[in-house]
């Protein structure tokens, strides 16, 4: 008999943060997240989604000892056709039965919730981090990456969920030839005095939170289902991350005055946390610290790239990746970029990576359960 228990006490918090290190204590692959990160977003007071939903942890036990866990949310900014929920940090063990008794539990809270569908594994949050489940490339996850094993995908399948959309990962070594379309896209725009590019410089995150903003709601706002970002949040986010950013690996293109693309990056985080447990006090900062300075990071991670509409097609693109491209081969230890996730219903951005010559190193999925078994199940419109 499988025992159910809301995530509510502190050793019930805690057991939800270590049952799946115990799980993959095996796995040379998993990097365990740390645990501020996860429990910040099932914190009321530190998570914006709360104003707009609701967010529930659950623990599956039989014989007092833990065989599963998730948490089971409804996010009212989550537009889709039809009232979807949602199901994330899902762990479970290698049984059928056991995973069937946590959906079922998850698909009968959100139908009492008035939702007639449920996606998973995704987060109570943004896309950006704990989004898809993994299904090719089991390798080191990417920091705010999922990372599971290979028969959760049976187990998500075999209940009756489907593919709503395929996050792709593409990977490509930093020193590997530059397709000819950029470097021709780079000498093109050199020859034009207006424009320039920057990299973002620490000492100016005021300016480079505002055209990054700029740029942003230019270029994705009004495209699918983007949503136009405020200039202080994006300010608040830059001074947060200072202290990882790498002033080599982001860059900004101008025409004059006005920023017209931007390309960030930041280092793969978890070639440093995967030392750390999960932990982040004073010593593990110390440590964090310490690797930072001596402990090479050959991985980087691109996190957004934006043209404004009246730049695109004219190759400020292939500008902007060959004058970055060349100056952090030169100063940094970089060897491997990876793009953060482009989802198959996005043509144009997969066509950016294809021509870069990059690889699609993994894969992840957002699947779909319709609480309607007859209903006709759609994936995600191409944008």
């Amino acid at each position: 008999m499988i025992i159910v228990e809301e995530v509510q006490s502190k050793d019930q918090k805690k057991e939800f943060l270590e049952f799946p290190a115990q799980l993959y204590q095996h796995d040379k692959n998993y990097i365990r997240p740390l645990d501020q990160n996860i429990e910040e977003i099932f914190d009321p007071k530190k998570n914006k989604f709360f104003k707009n939903g609701e967010c529930k942890r659950f623990l599956f036990k039989k014989n007092h000892k833990t065989i599963g866990k998730v948490a089971v949310f409804i996010n009212n900014c989550y537009e889709q056709k039809q009232p979807t929920g949602g199901i994330g940090f899902f762990d479970c063990i290698n049984d059928q039965q056991t995973a069937d008794f946590i959906f079922d539990h998850c698909k009968d809270w959100l139908q009492k919730k008035g939702m007639e569908a449920m996606d998973g594994p995704i987060n109570f949050g943004e896309r950006d981090k704990f989004w898809g489940l993994l299904t090719d490339g089991f390798i080191e996850p990417l920091f705010g990456m999922n990372y599971n094993f290979p028969y959760y995908k049976e187990l998500f399948e075999n209940y009756g969920f489907e593919i709503y959309f395929e996050q792709l990962c593409f990977t490509r070594p930093v020193f590997a030839e530059v397709s000819r379309i950029f470097t021709i896209a780079y000498e093109r725009n050199k020859r034009n005095p207006a424009i320039s590019a920057q990299p973002m410089k620490k000492n100016n995150l005021e300016k480079f939170a505002r055209d990054f903003t700029e740029i942003y709601n230019k270029a994705w706002a009004a495209h699918g289902e983007g949503k136009q970002l405020e200039e202080a949040k994006v300010l608040k986010m830059f001074t947060k991350m200072k202290p990882i950013i790498n002033e080599h690996i982001s860059w900004f293109v101008y025409e004059n005055e006005t920023p017209i693309a931007m390309w960030i990056n930041i280092p793969d985080l978890n070639q440093w946390f995967k030392y750390l447990n999960g932990k982040f006090g004073l010593f593990e900062k110390l440590v964090f610290w310490f690797l930072k300075q001596f402990k090479k990071n050959e991985k980087m991670v691109g996190l957004v790239f934006g043209v404004v509409p009246e730049w695109q097609k004219k190759g400020i693109d292939g500008y902007m990746i060959w004058e970055g491209t060349q100056h952090l081969r030169k100063h940094t230890d970089f060897t491997i970029t990876e793009l953060q996730w482009i989802g198959d219903f996005n043509p144009k951005m997969i066509k950016i990576a294809e021509t870069l010559d990059t690889t699609v190193t993994r894969k992840l999925a957002t699947y779909r359960y319709l609480f309607d078994r007859n209903k006709m199940f759609e994936r995600h419109p191409y944008l």
